[in-house]
């Protein structure tokens, strides 16, 4: 573990820097409460501090604050080492931010025993931080696909949407259903509609450019997002993706599946002021019509906030495919 000694006197320095190289420690060493505060306050910087209660610059009290202050993560944990004993002096160096303390002359073991202890709350805090991590992605991945949950792609449509209308851009979204995935299911059995909702992911995930957003919804339902398309380009988008996943069957333990998706698109243009309720209901409607229609197709729908007639996405409705 790489531990940071803060020591303005050369010989002690050099003294527990040997020392602490001889427990395979990576030291990086501070003359003056300044230079530690600054390694600590980097990137990379040591998680482990021995720093010394009075040295130039800033004391250690002074250094553990402002690394308390700043807030980071990971945690760093601090030693100070002091010759005060008063017990006041150390409940001040534990207030402003140490962790431990040790006064001097010190026993090396007894150094020893304090940074293990350190290491070990060090350890426990990677651990949590790895269980938090973990916890969050459960809570924004759909387990089966590894792609984005319902909420947080909606989360990304709302901030899309936001930008769209700061930028007076576009927002395409395509509302995708594979197309009798129930039989799959039914005649096949689960695993071999897993399969496909996995294989169906992996083919979109090929095809989308890595600023769109792929979400499953829920079942057999995905939502992509499509920034920057207007009605055409959106329409295409969606197009192109259908026949990613039509080209050809999903293999799976059970079976070749001929698969294919029915795809509704509907578009916010120029920053119109559209929620995302009435978006995807567009988009909805506009898949209910592909269905309706004979499936594997795609169609384009009206946002219900936008009247004009002569919109270009009536262009790619009459483009959809049989």
């Amino acid at each position: 573990m790489k531990v940071l000694l803060a020591e303005d006197d050369l010989l002690s320095r050099r003294i527990l820097e040997s020392q602490l190289r001889r427990w395979d420690l990576d030291v990086v060493t501070a003359v003056d409460g300044l230079e530690a505060d600054r390694i600590l306050a980097e990137p990379d910087a040591p998680r482990l501090a021995i720093i010394d209660w009075m040295m130039p610059g800033l004391d250690g009290p002074e250094v553990c604050r402002r690394i308390r202050a700043r807030g980071t993560e990971p945690y760093t944990y601090v030693l100070l080492l002091t010759s005060k004993s008063d017990k006041q002096d150390v409940v001040g160096g534990l207030d402003a931010g140490a962790d431990d303390y040790i006064v001097k002359p010190f026993d090396p073991q007894e150094l020893r025993v304090r940074l293990r202890a350190g290491e070990r709350i060090l350890d426990l805090q990677t651990q949590l931080i790895l269980a938090r991590e973990q916890m969050r992605d459960l809570a924004l991945h759909d387990s089966l696909t590894g792609i984005w949950n319902r909420g947080a792609t909606l989360d990304a449509l709302t901030r899309e949407l936001s930008r769209a209308q700061r930028e007076r851009g576009h927002v395409g979204v395509i509302m995708v259903d594979i197309d009798k995935f129930k039989s799959i299911n039914d005649t096949l059995g689960h695993p071999a509609g897993d399969a496909v909702l996995r294989e169906v992911t992996s083919r979109f995930k090929r095809s989308l450019r890595p600023y769109d957003t792929l979400g499953r919804m829920g079942g057999e339902e995905f939502l992509i997002l499509v920034p920057g398309c207007n009605a055409l380009n959106a329409f295409s988008q969606a197009e192109r993706l259908r026949s990613v996943i039509a080209r050809e069957p999903v293999q799976t333990s059970d079976g070749s599946v001929a698969v294919t998706v029915s795809m509704g698109v509907s578009v916010a243009e120029h920053g119109d002021l559209l929620n995302v309720e009435s978006l995807i209901r567009s988009a909805d409607l506009a898949l209910y019509r592909a269905k309706r229609a004979g499936r594997n197709r795609v169609e384009a729908g009206f946002t219900p906030d936008n009247t004009t007639t002569s919109s270009p996405v009536e262009s790619p409705v009459a483009m959809s495919i049989g």
